[in-house]
């Protein structure tokens, strides 16, 4: 992790002067985990691949303003990236509250064998889960799963303290359990 966040400070310096090998290398180190953070974030997971284009182009547009001592640069990228998904979800909310937006239809996956089929519906299963936690929580844990972030990185992208941002970690996964295992409390009889 030490290495990936040295480099990632390397990169950042590099991409303010314009080095445009040093963004591709970004993308690299960090694009697959911000698409996989904004298709949990957004009502529609289809836009995950934008958000993660255009936290690169505000990341390359604004690579001089960034400063090391302030936040390390996972940090940085994936608070670019929650603005987005936050303005993004107030957009698709207000539109389809005022009838311009279809709500998105469910995915219809065609079942394969069985393996494919249950883990396909855990997955489902889990994401709806996801969806009925608070947002601090939801976004700790996919902060955490997808974003690969750690409890440091999560507290300064959420702006709040690592203890705080522990206890959102904590209380999402409780959660998530009981509602993905519901009988699981009852084994104490």
């Amino acid at each position: 992790m030490q290495d990936r966040a040295a480099e990632a400070t390397h990169l950042m310096a590099a991409m303010a002067g314009g080095d445009r090998q040093a963004l591709s290398r970004l993308i690299v180190l960090y694009g697959p985990g911000l698409q996989r953070y904004a298709a949990q974030m957004l009502p529609r997971p289809d836009e995950a691949e934008d958000v993660a284009q255009e936290v690169f182009l505000r990341a390359w547009r604004h690579a001089g303003r960034y400063d090391p001592a302030r936040a390390a640069v996972s940090t940085w990228l994936y608070r670019i990236a929650t603005n987005l998904c936050i303005d993004r979800s107030r957009r698709t909310g207000f539109r389809r509250f005022l009838g311009l937006e279809a709500a998105p239809e469910a995915p219809t996956d065609t079942p394969g064998p069985h393996r494919q089929l249950e883990g396909r519906q855990r997955l489902a299963a889990t994401r709806a889960a996801l969806r009925q936690l608070p947002p601090r929580q939801r976004q700790a844990l996919v902060l955490r799963a997808a974003g690969e972030l750690s409890t440091a990185e999560i507290a300064a992208t959420l702006g709040v303290t690592p203890g705080a941002a522990e206890q959102l970690l904590v209380r999402g996964r409780a959660a998530l359990r009981l509602m993905l295992e519901p009988d699981h409390g009852d084994d104490d009889d």
